[in-house]
């Protein structure tokens, strides 16, 4: 299989104190890669790496074969999109917080297009100009993933997205992702506290602790894990 992103020796500290240590590994082309572990393992570290917002001390990261280092940021960007939680909207409607990402390229997303960004994330043409603070957070996420989508990203990543919402809602994401990933081939890689959610919604999974990737393989492990810390980690989680 093809990596989408690989990891080399990945370190990084901030002032001498070790957050990822030695980080070696795939992310998979066109597969959902799901990140788990407890509260300071590294995962949003690990993330922003993946696009720049942060770079290693040691060790290299390569996107699609390419080092990270030789791509510009901002078309690193485009093609490395990521939503967050907190689905941070700007004041105004539905179609100007979509419109965001072409307008900061001095482009213009035709009413159209937004649409049928909406339609992708299962949102209707009236939602064009709902105003963004009438929002639900099942709906501001939707919102959040279609923007991100405006740049027809091929890696999508993914922090904690369902977190915040109802089983509804979370069910709703977690569909929306699948669509995403069979209907556009996208990579995504995605941090979740809900193990449950890791094995319904991964093909592959990192199981990561202080640091390091303690174990990994497909997503089943998290059922039967070979190493005693994450079945200790597993067992607390599920209880």
């Amino acid at each position: 299989m093809n990596s989408a992103i690989q990891f080399n020796n990945v370190h990084y500290a901030i002032d001498n104190q070790p957050i990822l240590k030695n980080i070696t590994g795939s992310f998979y082309e066109g597969e959902v890669t799901t990140l788990v572990g407890p509260s300071g393992a590294g995962k949003t570290t690990l993330l922003k790496l993946c696009n720049g917002l942060l770079s290693p001390n040691t060790g290299e990261i390569h996107i699609n074969g390419k080092n990270i280092d030789d791509y510009d940021p901002v078309e690193l960007r485009r093609y490395v999109g990521m939503a967050l939680q907190s689905a941070p909207m700007i004041a105004g409607t539905v179609y100007k917080n979509l419109a965001l990402p072409l307008d900061l390229q001095g482009q213009q997303l035709s009413k159209n297009q937004a649409a049928d960004l909406l339609q992708d994330v299962g949102l209707g043409e009236e939602f064009l100009h709902r105003n963004s603070r009438e929002l639900s957070g099942g709906q501001r996420q939707k919102v959040s993933i279609a923007r991100t989508l405006v740049n027809r990203p091929e890696i999508l990543l993914l922090d904690e997205i369902t977190s915040s919402l109802d089983q509804v809602s979370q069910k709703e994401i977690e569909e929306l992702i699948v669509k995403i990933n069979r209907k556009f081939g996208v990579t995504i890689i995605w941090i979740t506290h809900n193990l449950q959610q890791a094995i319904t919604v991964g093909t592959y999974t990192w199981v990561m602790m202080a640091g390091e990737i303690i174990e990994e393989g497909k997503s089943d492990l998290l059922k039967s894990p070979k190493n005693e810390q994450v079945r200790q980690f597993v067992k607390g989680e599920l209880e």
